[in-house]
């Protein structure tokens, strides 16, 4: 089993490979079968590309080792990637839709097409359901943002090759608007894919906190490590598929520095080990207080 970017690398380099073999076909089935519904996915296909190539420039930094410039490492750099990719998403999205929606003001301009596109269209749909199981499969065991979100590009060329497919079926039966009304619709649900990324990668990059569960998981951890009364503050903070986690125990006054020491690495050692996405844990140990509830509610073991 190889590291997981190692794992990130080799789903992303696969993507690209057949991204470039469905984007030549769907081209030329677009220009040679005369329909502009799978010149315009063929198209969302090449932009599949470009982002698949940025997940693949996240890795090569993420993977860096942490430098004098960079204290805390570079895996950022994968959320940075996954916002950039939100954005093409968005822009690709809206080019769909506002070219789409022209055509619905002008039918004439939209041709009969062959079965070529149709048949391309087909195999298109396989291979990208494919890729996007492949990627969203990786993207989860190694919690990738970048890879998260080129999963759900691939997603979104899939609905978009269906769109172009009731498109040139309707063209073929005599029904034209078709075509541009499931332009629409698909360019509707990329733009919607394209805010939830941006929305996620943005909140990661103004150091969005862990979810509530894996909180409450991590203080319970702490809670029942020998030696801590309380858990008086638990912050955290995202860094790309990493995380960071700042907190403040509670322990008996009297004890030496040495024991209240041995207390929060035993608290740092059980909350790493308890995750592969923490990276570092901070501890802070202050003395309980007699008056304090929540710090008497516990006896000491």
């Amino acid at each position: 089993m190889g590291t997981r970017y190692e794992e990130s690398t080799s789903v992303t380099i696969k993507s690209i490979i057949i991204n470039i073999i469905l984007t030549v076909i769907k081209l030329l089935a677009g220009f040679f079968g005369s329909s502009n519904a799978m010149l315009a996915d063929g198209m969302h296909s090449a932009s599949d590309i470009v982002t698949s190539v940025g997940v693949l420039i996240g890795n090569y930094i993420s993977k860096k080792p942490q430098d004098s410039e960079h204290n805390y490492g570079h895996e950022k750099a994968e959320t940075l990637v996954a916002f950039i990719l939100s954005l093409i998403l968005l822009f690709v999205g809206a080019e769909i839709g506002f070219n789409s929606f022209k055509l619905l003001f002008n039918l004439d301009k939209v041709k009969v097409p062959t079965m070529l596109p149709l048949i391309v269209g087909v195999i298109s749909i396989l291979f990208k359901e494919y890729q996007y199981h492949i990627t969203i499969k990786v993207a989860n065991k190694i919690n990738s943002p970048s890879l998260k979100a080129d999963a759900w590009h691939h997603r979104s060329d899939s609905l978009s090759t269906i769109g172009a497919l009731i498109g040139i079926i309707g063209s073929m039966i005599g029904f034209k608007v078709l075509d541009p009304l499931a332009g629409v619709v698909v360019s509707l649900f990329v733009i919607k894919v394209g805010i939830e990324i941006l929305i996620s990668s943005s909140n990661e990059l103004m150091d969005y906190s862990i979810e509530k569960e894996e909180k409450d998981k991590l203080n319970t951890i702490a809670m029942n490590t020998k030696g801590v009364f309380n858990v008086k503050s638990f912050k955290s903070r995202r860094h790309g598929a990493m995380a960071y986690i700042d907190l403040t125990i509670c322990v008996d006054g009297k004890i030496t520095v040495f024991d209240g020491h041995e207390i929060a690495h035993n608290v740092e050692e059980n909350i790493i080990k308890s995750s592969d996405n923490i990276k570092a844990v901070i501890v802070h140990v202050e003395p309980k207080k007699n008056l304090c509830k929540k710090c008497n509610h516990k006896t000491k073991i």
